[in-house]
């Protein structure tokens, strides 16, 4: 005969992965609690001053309460000690004056003298209605004189060794006990104390029950706890109005911040009454209309200066070009000239040249002052337009003993770019890696993937100091303005250039380390429209050296875009991987 398989195991491993579901759901949905509490506490001021008002109030009105019920329990009980010592010295007067009359323990009255007096001092009512409970003992007699209690209850669960060692040695002493009484557990208060006779010592004994008195000191902790619970409450509602009072103008103060913030000007805040918080309104409404005032004084002041510069660089435009077909004419006929001469007519010819790019970039920065530059992007492949870069300044990098060195796909790089823009960019960075190289090798790197492009322009000459790569972007801003210029720029090179990347909705990065030369980074996007998140290519160099094994000196600066198209300046995103992701 054969059993039937036993199905307890597999009941309890298919239960096993409920039980891990379930308790996962449990830590999970604990843990989102936890993280909606913290976010509460950390966003709303209200939240917290009421619950640091009830924590504060709970902890002072328990420690309160604690003392105030601590207090009535001593007061019930040293109530109650008092009268029954008092009752227990009357009571040991007269069981002394009653045995008085007896010299020895065997006489035959001595009995009936104990029982009668026992009944006498509980009150002659063997019921006790007050519940007290009087005893007569004498442990130095046993067998001679018995025991007498009133009412007659069993007394040895209520008195201790060492209760009766210490009434035994002369003492009157207490205790409180707690034992079970005709099936009840209570607690008594017992006293005891000697009873002096001819024939030598008994002890008489007082058992007080503490019911009452544990009841109304019950009661008394029960409404104690109760008012301090009200009070708690009431000082939390009162702390959440009070703090509402505070913390809704200053929500609606920060809430109108927000929409002056987004260019809403007229934004202001109602003043009601004449208290702190209207004063605070008024005040807010004052700066209000002051930084309205200043900055559309601002505004008109920058729009006259973009059309005093727009207007100033087009009405140059007329007289240089006469100036220029002067200067043609002199510079072709210099060889027929003094050497002063001829050499007055070449510095006048380089002079024009540089005056010429330099009202050029003029213009094209007064067209982005504007608004009004646009890209004319189409698909493009960037290594020639890389290569004519570098043919373009090799005459100027030969001068200077600088090697160019090239780092781009044998494959072509096609991307939606505007040329001429990214050709403007790349002269920039590649004529000032130049001229900055300390006749040490530039190096050109053309990146890919599937999303993104990156071109970075290393050079190995003076670098960058610390804080320099938030300045190097800026107009007309120049590292060392003792250095003579190579390339006659015009100072707006960069600042055209972090335009241009901008309008493409790239980025115009750059890091240096004094000692270590620079690197620039430009990363486009391959379509036209997408948003970049990282860059193919490291902004940090590989070979840059990490001093005192500490960060490298010189940070990344990331430029480009911000949120609502301003321009973002700040740290760039650390050098970790050489992927791009772009989203549309």
């Amino acid at each position: 005969m054969t059993s039937a398989p036993n199905p307890l195991p597999e009941t309890a491993a298919g239960w096993r992965p409920a039980a891990r579901a379930l308790w996962r759901a449990l830590i999970g949905r604990f843990l989102g609690l936890a993280a909606g509490l913290h976010l509460t506490w950390r966003r709303s001021l209200q939240v917290r001053v009421v619950t640091i008002t009830l924590v504060a109030s709970s902890l002072l009105v328990g420690g309160f309460a604690y003392l105030i019920a601590d207090k009535i329990t001593s007061i019930l009980l040293e109530n109650v000690e008092t009268d029954v010592e008092t009752r227990l010295d009357s009571g040991a007067a007269y069981a002394a004056k009653q045995f008085g009359l007896y010299n020895l323990p065997q006489e035959a009255q001595l009995q009936d003298t104990i029982d009668g007096t026992v009944n006498y001092l509980a009150g002659g009512d063997p019921q006790q209605a007050t519940g007290v409970v009087v005893a007569l003992t004498a442990d130095r007699y046993p067998g001679v004189i018995k025991p007498q209690t009133s009412p007659a209850v069993p007394i040895q669960p209520l008195i201790s060794r060492e209760l009766r060692d210490a009434v035994a040695t002369g003492k009157k002493a207490s205790q409180i006990r707690t034992g079970t009484v005709d099936g009840t557990r209570t607690k008594y208060l017992v006293y005891g104390s000697p009873v002096p006779t001819r024939f030598g010592q008994v002890e008489l004994y007082y058992l007080v029950p503490l019911t009452r008195q544990d009841e109304a000191a019950a009661t008394a902790r029960a409404t104690v706890v109760a008012t301090g619970v009200a009070l708690v409450l009431l000082l939390g509602l009162l702390a959440a109005l009070v703090t509402r009072l505070v913390v809704t103008p200053v929500r609606v103060a920060a809430r109108t911040a927000q929409r002056l913030s987004a260019g809403l000007l007229d934004q202001r805040m109602v003043v009601n009454g004449e208290d702190d918080l209207a004063l605070l309104a008024a005040s807010f409404n004052q700066m209000a209309t002051n930084l309205q005032r200043q900055i559309l004084r601002l505004e008109e002041m920058s729009r006259l200066q973009r059309r005093f510069t727009s207007d100033v660089s087009h009405e140059l435009r007329t007289p240089l070009t006469t100036v220029r077909m002067a200067a043609d004419l002199i510079f072709a006929e210099r060889d027929e000239f003094d050497p002063a001469v001829a050499r007055s007519a070449e510095l006048l010819q380089a002079e024009l040249d540089r005056f010429e790019e330099l009202l050029t970039d003029l213009l094209e920065i007064s067209r982005f002052d504007a608004g009004f530059a646009m890209l004319d992007a189409e698909p493009t492949d960037l290594v020639p337009v890389v290569n004519r870069v570098v043919d373009r300044l090799a005459g100027l990098a030969e001068r200077v003993g600088v090697a160019i060195e090239l780092d781009v796909p044998s494959a072509p790089v096609i991307a939606e770019v505007d040329p001429r823009r990214v050709e403007r960019v790349l002269r920039n960075l590649v004529g000032n890696a130049v001229e900055h190289g300390e006749a040490k090798p530039v190096l050109i790197t053309l990146g890919l993937d599937d999303t993104a492009v990156a071109i970075t322009v290393r050079d190995h000459g003076v670098g960058l100091k610390p804080g320099e790569e938030k300045l190097v972007f800026n107009r007309f801003w120049r590292a060392d303005p003792s250095r003579a210029r190579q390339t006659g720029g015009t100072g707006l090179g960069l600042s055209i250039s972090l335009e241009d990347a901008r309008l493409h909705g790239g980025w115009l990065e750059a890091w240096g380390a004094p000692g270590q030369g620079a690197q620039f980074r430009l990363t486009l996007p391959a379509r036209a429209g997408d948003r970049l998140t990282t860059s193919p290519l490291r902004l940090v160099p590989a070979d840059a050296a990490l001093p005192f094994g500490g960060p490298r000196s010189g940070g990344p600066l990331a430029i480009g875009p911000g949120a609502g198209g301003a321009l973002a300046i700040g740290p760039a995103p650390a050098p970790q991987g050489d992927r791009a992701q772009v989203t549309s």
